[in-house]
């Protein structure tokens, strides 16, 4: 299962826990830089492993990322592996270069308008809305430093990622 998400310098303003009477403030500027992550929870077909996947760009996600993430994808998983997804333009187009370059690469596609089916959306949701939730960072680097390991520390989780399938409806 494989999904993009874009992370902002602009703090994601969630309720918060405070003492009667101080009301936090959280002092930021319009800044408009951003950082694009991709990633991918796999499913060993035997034993029912789960695992993480990730990286982060400093732009949008193009079509050569895609190809290059899933590249180091197959890397780790010599037999092949089954892509499921959505389909946004760079997957559909980055799915047809796949297939050419590697026979090793399988496509499975979501229906469309279906984000609630994507285990990887509660990835991006964990990240954002809790992780990362009224954190400012002062630069891009430091966002990209918390969103690392906030990604990273779900990787140990099984029960964590195991919650994201339950969620979607889906059996593993």
């Amino acid at each position: 299962m494989l999904d993009e998400s874009g992370f902002m310098l602009q703090p994601t303003v969630r309720r918060t826990w405070a003492r009667q009477g101080q009301t936090p403030i959280h002092y930021s500027w319009d800044r408009r830089d951003r950082l694009s992550a991709i990633s991918a929870i796999t499913v060993s077909p035997r034993l029912r492993h789960l695992g993480l996947y990730f990286a982060v760009c400093d732009h949008n996600i193009v079509t050569d990322d895609f190809e290059v993430f899933v590249a180091e994808l197959l890397s780790h998983f010599p037999r092949g592996i089954i892509l499921v997804m959505d389909r946004w333009m760079v997957h559909r187009s980055g799915a047809k270069r796949l297939q050419r370059r590697f026979s090793r690469v399988d496509v499975e596609w979501l229906p469309p308008y279906a984000p609630d089916l994507n285990p990887v959306e509660q990835v991006w949701n964990r990240s954002k809305y809790t992780d990362l939730a009224n954190y400012i960072p002062e630069d891009i680097g430091e966002l990209e430093k918390e969103v690392c390991e906030s990604i990273s520390h779900m990787r140990s989780q099984q029960s964590l990622l195991r919650s994201f399938f339950k969620k979607t409806k889906l059996k593993l």
